[in-house]
């Protein structure tokens, strides 16, 4: 139970803090890739040695693929990831409500400028990339543990740098649900790319990495 609730706060975190900066704190690109990569840093540092420090269920597919996480404890992040979003949108939405600003902006991952393949591709894509990062520097065969967490948060903030415009850089379906069910509107009907794209890029990764030899 103790690995489950460090996967809700670690997610909670995440949300909190990434779209707080979004929308309370109306970061520019560069503060909100930031805000995202540092919020996980930080996350993974603090909870990571409880649960392993997933807070995405990209990763925690990832991860059971590659045979380091069973599949009871898989869906039971899962679940605590989801609800760790959706508990962290609820406290920004109220944060909005109280400033008197719009309840429908609650930094929802939408795109606008581009069709739904491409948003499709480009979420698998960086998700893919994200995670080959992630699965390659907490490997046992030629990990870097010491800096795996500092490593990790670069490559999102980075990652979200470049997708911010396009898709609002999600690589994470929880990060899009919590905001989305508050949010409403097309980020709810666009849900479906943020929830499947990751999932084809983390599985795409797993079997790259296993390639590489990042599992025994």
């Amino acid at each position: 139970m103790r690995k489950y609730f460090a996967e809700f706060l670690g997610t909670f975190m995440l949300v909190f803090l990434g779209t707080g900066a979004v929308v309370i704190g109306k970061g520019d690109v560069l503060t909100i890739g930031l805000a995202f990569g540092l919020a996980i840093t930080v996350s993974a540092y603090a909870f990571g040695g409880i649960s392993g420090g997933h807070f995405n269920p990209a990763v925690t597919t990832a991860m059971l693929i590659n045979r380091r996480i069973g599949i009871q404890d898989a869906l039971g992040y899962i679940v605590s990831q989801i609800l760790g979003a959706i508990v962290a949108s609820a406290a920004i939405r109220s944060f909005v409500s109280a400033l008197g600003l719009a309840t429908n902006s609650l930094g929802q991952t939408d795109f606008t400028k581009i069709n739904s393949g491409m948003a499709f591709f480009i979420e698998a894509l960086v998700t893919f990339l994200f995670l080959m990062v992630i699965l390659n520097v907490t490997s046992d065969e030629h990990g870097n543990g010491q800096f795996a967490g500092l490593t990790i948060g670069v490559t999102l903030a980075f990652l979200i740098i470049v997708a911010l415009n396009l898709t609002g850089g999600s690589l994470n379906p929880a990060r899009s649900i919590g905001p989305a069910i508050f949010a409403g509107g097309t980020a709810i009907s666009h849900l479906w790319v943020y929830i499947l794209a990751p999932e084809v890029g983390a599985i795409l990764a797993a079997y790259c990495s296993r390639f590489l030899g990042s599992e025994y």
